[in-house]
């Protein structure tokens, strides 16, 4: 009778939370029986753009087209030659139609196609063209999210493919050792963090040491401990640095100075409470977020991971998701991409709400960052994005990648005006050199179109 309960409770659980996640998923052949009676939806952006549509020919011939090709592209996904993105996550609602019943029935006697439901995205038109203009010809991500709700509103991904001509260029693609087109950056692109991991070192070094704002160190461009060597950018000295100087300026010896003196063991249950070593939550597909340091490391490993080098990988949405936490006083919310589903009259069928994933960081610590990140944009490294219409915060970083030095430019940020919702944002250019001056431009660009909105 026990056993009999709990198969009928699994089954009612498996109804309401799992049915639809099985149901949608590419490997279920059965869903192909749905194309047979129903013209799949469209994909809709949060302002009624359409980004991916299903052509009907006369003779009944059915084409997925993409209005705006490469700039949706990996956020959308493709549908042929397997499905990724929203075509896949959303495969089974797509498939469906909701259309008035009379109509379906109509329809099922004249042996015609129901209209597919549409699935409406929190992806906006303008964020997105923006930040795709913005990454120009460059290889990288950008991720923007509403900080309040964790809604997606722009994610690019370089380089890209064009899901129009894919089926096409599929086997070119596939057999191409050295192509990652098909790659979503954004979501599995593991990169050194560089100098914008320096949030987690100064948060680290805040809990261990209440006389803070006593820290002083002074710069003279390198720093040698043990044979060990760490350079800031270009060799610049800084001078005399406090710690919310050394933060601003980015500057990478009093960071691996400061490394030295941390509780590794500490550091490493912060940076899991930051989601790190983790599966991210939410339907996003995401690689997890790597740090791995143990007190038996060396010197030199301990300098290069405090300022973001070492083993060390973060993903950009990883790191978005931290921006809007800061942003909100901690509190983290889950990433989501699609907003809810409408038959064809526009009438909502499924509304997808947005998730608190909880505190990744107190209040107080939040409030520290939100300082410091502040002190970037007023004078330090990302001061381009002072004396604007908006407020904004953030942290650049530069992240080398081989040994001779080259590195990808980063910022990671939000930034708030009166009477708009205030917006995280992660980007990465890949080979850009500092983030200074590859990674800050692209932020404004997106920040300057979406505050004048």
């Amino acid at each position: 009778m026990g056993l009999f309960c709990l198969l009928i409770g699994y089954l009612a659980y498996f109804q309401v939370f799992k049915s639809e996640t099985v149901i949608s998923s590419s490997y279920n052949s059965r869903l192909d029986l749905y194309a047979e009676h129903v013209i799949r939806g469209d994909i809709v952006s949060s302002d009624g753009v359409v980004l991916a549509t299903t052509d009907v020919s006369e003779d009944g011939t059915e084409t997925r087209s993409y209005p705006y090709g490469r700039m949706f592209a990996h956020a959308v996904g493709y549908f042929n030659n397997g499905k990724s993105g929203v075509e896949s996550s959303y495969n089974f609602n797509l498939l469906r139609s909701h259309s008035f019943f009379l109509k379906q029935i109509i329809n099922d006697l004249k042996d015609e196609k129901n209209m597919g439901d549409s699935v409406v995205t929190t992806l906006d038109y303008d964020v997105q063209e923006a930040a795709y203009n913005a990454l120009g010809s460059n290889d990288g991500a950008v991720v923007v999210l509403e900080a309040s709700t964790g809604k997606v509103l722009a994610m690019v991904s370089k380089p890209d493919y064009d899901p129009n001509t894919l089926a096409s260029e599929w086997d070119t693609i596939v057999n191409d050792d050295s192509s990652s087109v098909l790659l979503n950056r954004v979501t599995s692109g593991s990169y050194p963090p560089g100098s914008v991991f320096k949030i987690f070192t100064t948060l680290e070094y805040i809990h261990e040491n209440a006389d803070y704002n006593e820290y002083v160190f002074d710069c003279v461009g390198e720093l040698s401990v043990d044979g060990n060597e760490i350079h800031c950018y270009h060799s610049i000295e800084h001078g005399t640095q406090d710690l919310i100087s050394s933060f601003a300026n980015s500057c990478n010896t009093s960071y691996a100075n400061i490394g030295l003196t941390l509780n590794i063991s500490s550091f490493q249950s912060l940076l899991e409470e930051m989601l790190f070593n983790t599966t991210l939550p939410g339907s996003l597909s995401s690689t997890a977020s790597s740090f791995v340091l143990t007190a038996e490391d060396g010197t030199g490993k301990i300098m290069q991971t405090a300022i973001g080098q070492g083993d060390t990988t973060v993903t950009p949405l990883h790191m978005a998701m931290v921006a809007a936490a800061i942003d909100q006083d901690g509190v983290a919310w889950t990433p989501y991409i699609v907003d809810h589903t409408e038959n064809e009259n526009g009438t909502t069928v499924k509304r997808y709400r947005a998730s608190e994933y909880g505190s990744i960081m107190s209040e107080s610590d939040a409030a520290i960052m939100q300082e410091y990140m502040s002190a970037v944009t007023s004078y330090g490294t990302a001061s381009a994005l002072s004396g604007q219409s908006y407020t904004a915060a953030g942290k650049t970083g530069s992240a080398e990648y081989d040994s001779e030095g080259n590195s990808h430019g980063w910022f990671v940020g939000y930034a708030s005006k009166e009477g708009y919702s205030d917006i995280a944002i992660a980007v990465i250019v890949e080979d850009g050199g500092s983030g200074s001056s590859s990674a800050v431009p692209v932020a404004k660009a997106v920040f300057d179109v979406y505050f004048n909105q």
